[in-house]
């Protein structure tokens, strides 16, 4: 009785129980993308401002576009995953209750081809005008610095 219990599929109300599970687990996950973005932007700005407070050569502000670039990829790349976690959360309120297939499958990398690639992205019109002034703010930044040096 009890190997005819396990192989038979599972009904409704395990379905519906295993809905909220999943979709609970998928929320989390998005939150937790989510977070890691709103952190990256905040050390983005820490370390673009510490690095062109540092004393040194005009140069010197352009090594700002390091963590720029970085930090800007790096939340790209968070963001793209969360909207495959968006596709997998969709897909599971979509089919958990016709079909026990993918059950707790927490890959979302099955929704690659549905989102955006990294680069689209990263030059999307949030992180675009985010990164984008940041980077504007650095160029006028060393200009500024650059006529003050030649001034003196």
């Amino acid at each position: 009785m009890t190997s005819e219990k396990n192989s038979k599929s599972p009904d409704k109300e395990d379905l519906k129980e295993y809905l909220m599970k999943e979709i609970e687990t998928i929320q989390s996950t998005i939150k937790r993308m989510s977070s890691n973005s709103f952190l990256i932007k905040g050390w983005t700005i820490t370390l673009v401002v510490v690095t062109l407070l540092l004393k040194g050569t005009e140069e010197q502000a352009l090594i700002a576009f390091i963590p720029l670039l970085v930090f800007w990829f790096l939340d790209s790349y968070y963001l793209w995953q969360e909207r495959m976690y968006r596709e997998l959360y969709d897909w599971v309120i979509t089919n958990r209750m016709k079909t026990d297939k993918h059950l707790f499958d927490m890959n979302a990398y099955r929704f690659k081809g549905e989102v955006d690639s990294k680069p689209r992205i990263m030059f999307s019109t949030t992180l675009g005008w985010f990164y984008g002034s940041i980077a504007i703010l650095i160029v006028i930044y060393e200009i500024f610095i650059f006529s003050i040096s030649k001034a003196s």
